[in-house]
């Protein structure tokens, strides 16, 4: 199974460092990128199991780029947490959450906290890909059954017309019974 991916997201290369620093330790590979439009592009080609943006940037904000995200099919489901430097405020809180922010945290933050947080996502992203894998085994072991199923039926009627005219042989006739009660 691959390394779940977490996105950094952010316009100033020392809080990136931060944000790496921080989840550094966690069975996670950080891609960190300075803009709204970095990060779209990478979308593009990479699945991530988070993605930390910063609400605030020059050019494409956070907002937009979030509400970007979350338009396309590909990348709707991926969880967007927003970190931004300014003061505590609803109203920019509530911007993020109807974007579709999973959360919205505010500079100065709790390093563990953050840290707890994208856990949880890394871990959800680890069970989808689990699941994923079984649905595929599970989809190639039905293809597997009725093909097998349909060599089994084609085995039966070429043995069956075999079979006639030589009713009197019991080796024959116990395969047969033992065909038609599905033994085999």
């Amino acid at each position: 199974m691959s390394t779940a991916r977490v996105l950094l997201v952010d316009d100033r290369s020392e809080n990136l460092l931060a944000l790496e620093a921080i989840l550094q330790g966690l069975p996670v590979n950080t891609i960190a990128v300075t803009s709204g439009e970095e990060a779209l592009k990478r979308l593009l080609s990479e699945d991530y199991a988070a993605i930390l943006l910063d609400a605030q940037m020059p050019g494409m904000d956070g907002f937009e780029t979030a509400r970007h995200i979350k338009q396309r099919e590909k990348t709707r489901h991926t969880p967007i947490i927003f970190l931004t430097a300014a003061d505590r405020d609803a109203h920019l809180a509530m911007r993020g959450y109807s974007v579709g922010a999973v959360d919205y945290i505010t500079k100065p933050f709790d390093p563990w906290m953050l840290r707890t947080k994208v856990k949880v996502f890394i871990d959800l992203w680890a069970q989808g890909q689990a699941l994923r894998q079984t649905s595929e085994r599970t989809k190639d072991l039905r293809e597997r059954e009725g093909l097998l199923t349909t060599r089994l039926d084609q085995a039966r009627t070429a043995l069956a017309a075999w079979h006639e005219g030589r009713d009197d042989d019991p080796e024959i006739q116990r395969i047969l019974a033992l065909l038609e009660a599905g033994a085999v």
